[in-house]
C-alpha cells in the first residue's frame, strides 16, 4: 500500500477582466471607422487630385494656384493615408487575434496621427491658398487627437482588460 501523498494545492487567481469587450468596443468601432473614412477619404478626395488637370492646376508654375509645396503635400497626403490605411487593416488583425503587440500599436496608432496631423497642417499653412481655406476644421481636429491620445494612450498602458485581452 502505497502512502497517500497529498499534492499541494495550486491557488489559481482570476486572470481579472479579460476579452475584447469594455471600453475595447469603442476602439473597435474606432478602427472600423478609420478603414472606412480613410479609404472614403483616399478615393473621393486624395486620388482625385492625381488626375493631370488638377495635378497640372496646383503644380504648373503657369497656373494661379501653382505653389511648390503642393506636390510634395500632395504626394505625402497620398502616401501617409495608403500606408495608415494598411496599418489599421493590420491592427485590426492584431485586435482580432490578441496579439500581444496590439497595445504598441495603438500607442503608435493614436500618436502618429497626431503627429502627422500637425505637420500636415504646418505644412498647409505655408501655401496662401490652402491657408486661406482653412476654416479652423484642422484645429479642431488636431485638438480631438490630442484628447484622443490624452484618453486612450494611458489606458493601453495601464488597463487591466488590456494586458490580460493580448497576451499571445
Amino acid at each position: 500500500m502505497e502512502p497517500h501523498v497529498q499534492e499541494p494545492k495550486t491557488d489559481y487567481r482570476p486572470l481579472g477582466v479579460s476579452g475584447l469587450g469594455g471600453w475595447l468596443i469603442l476602439i473597435q468601432i474606432g478602427l472600423f471607422l478609420t478603414v472606412i473614412l480613410l479609404a472614403v477619404q483616399l478615393f473621393q478626395q486624395i486620388i482625385p487630385t492625381f488626375t493631370t488637370e488638377t495635378w497640372e492646376m496646383l503644380t504648373s508654375k503657369q497656373s494661379d494656384y501653382y505653389h511648390p509645396l503642393w506636390g510634395p503635400v500632395l504626394i505625402f497626403e497620398m502616401v501617409y493615408n495608403t500606408l495608415f490605411l494598411l496599418f489599421s487593416v493590420y491592427t485590426i488583425f492584431a485586435f482580432y487575434s490578441k496579439k500581444a503587440i496590439l497595445p504598441r500599436l495603438m500607442i503608435i496608432f493614436y500618436g502618429l496621427s497626431l503627429i502627422v496631423g500637425i505637420i500636415d497642417y504646418l505644412l498647409l499653412l505655408q501655401i496662401p491658398l490652402a491657408k486661406e481655406l482653412e476654416d479652423g476644421s484642422s484645429i479642431r481636429d488636431i485638438a480631438k487627437s490630442v484628447i484622443t491620445c490624452a484618453i486612450w494612450i494611458p489606458y493601453f498602458i495601464k488597463s487591466e482588460r488590456v494586458h490580460n485581452t493580448f497576451v499571445r
